[in-house]
C-alpha cells in the first residue's frame, strides 16, 4: 500500500451554502464525516487546511489537525500547496485533495487514487472517473467529462459532451441518444509534491479561463494525469441545502463515521 497524506482544504465562504463544510449532518459537522472517511483510508496523516478560524476550532473540537492557510488563496491547490511548502514535505510524497464537502466518499477510492501515483512512477497527477449513464448528464454542462489514451493517461476535461457520436445525433445536439463512452470526472486527486508546488506557481492557462476547469491548467504544461475509473460509486457531494438534506436522510441513524 502507497504512503500518502491527505489535506482537506475548507472555507467558510460559499457561493449557495455559505458555512457549508460545518453544516450540521446527522448531529455532526459536514467537515467531520469527510475527515472520517479520509482517516479510513489509511493515509499516513490527515490534515484540514482552513483560513478561517471557526473552521479551525470546530475541527480541533472533533480531535482533527487543523492548519492555518493564507487568505489569499483562489483554489483549494493553492492551499495544499502552502501545506506542502510549510511542512517540508519532498517532491516524491504523495498528497490527496479531498473535498470538504464530500461526506460520503468512500475511503477506498482515496486509497485507490493515492496508489494510481504508485502504479505510475511517472504520473504526476491522478484523478478518478465514473461512466457515464445518462445523455442529459453527457449534455449537462456542470457534470465534467475526460477522455483519455488507451492506457489511461488524460487527454482532456470539458464541460461539452465529449466523446461525441456524431452518427447518434444527426439532428444535432438534442438529438443526441448514446452516451456510450462517456465518463464523467470525480473530483478528487493525488498530487506528487514537486507537481503540485509546479502547478501552484503556474499562471491560468487558456484552456483552463474558457472552461473553468483548473486540471486542465496541467494539461497545458504537459503535466501527466493519471485517470481510473473509481472502485466504487462516490456518494453525492454537497452544493445547495437540498444537497444537504438528502445527504442527512442517507446519515440518519449512523452511529459512527463508517
Amino acid at each position: 500500500m502507497s504512503v500518502f497524506r491527505v489535506v482537506i482544504p475548507a472555507r467558510f465562504a460559499s457561493t449557495r451554502l455559505p458555512g457549508k463544510v460545518l453544516r450540521p449532518l446527522a448531529g455532526r459537522p459536514m467537515l467531520q464525516w469527510v475527515h472520517g472517511r479520509a482517516a479510513e483510508a489509511g493515509a499516513a496523516e490527515v490534515l484540514i487546511a482552513t483560513d478561517d478560524a471557526r473552521i479551525a476550532q470546530a475541527a480541533r473540537d472533533f480531535g482533527a489537525t487543523a492548519v492555518m492557510t493564507a487568505d489569499t488563496h483562489v483554489s483549494g491547490t493553492d492551499r495544499i500547496a502552502q501545506v506542502a511548502r510549510d511542512h517540508g514535505w519532498a517532491a516524491h510524497d504523495i498528497v490527496v485533495n479531498v473535498q470538504g464537502d464530500e461526506p460520503l466518499i468512500p475511503p477506498r477510492l482515496i486509497a485507490q487514487v493515492a496508489g494510481l501515483l504508485a502504479q505510475y512512477p511517472a504520473a504526476a497527477i491522478a484523478t478518478l472517473a465514473a461512466p457515464l449513464d445518462t445523455v442529459a448528464k453527457l449534455l449537462d454542462p456542470n457534470v465534467v467529462k475526460v477522455v483519455t489514451d488507451r492506457g489511461g493517461r488524460a487527454l482532456y476535461f470539458s464541460r461539452a459532451p465529449i466523446p461525441w457520436n456524431r452518427d447518434s445525433a444527426a439532428a444535432g445536439l438534442a438529438s443526441q441518444t448514446d452516451c456510450g463512452g462517456a465518463r464523467r470526472h470525480l473530483g478528487i486527486y493525488a498530487y506528487r509534491v514537486g507537481a503540485l508546488m509546479q502547478l501552484a506557481a503556474l499562471p491560468e492557462g487558456q484552456l483552463e479561463r474558457r472552461e473553468r476547469l483548473e486540471q486542465l491548467r496541467a494539461l497545458e504544461h504537459g503535466l501527466w494525469i493519471q485517470v481510473a475509473d473509481a472502485l466504487e460509486p462516490p456518494g453525492p457531494d454537497v452544493n445547495t441545502a437540498d444537497d444537504l438534506a438528502a445527504v442527512a436522510r442517507l446519515l440518519q441513524g449512523r452511529r459512527h463515521l463508517t
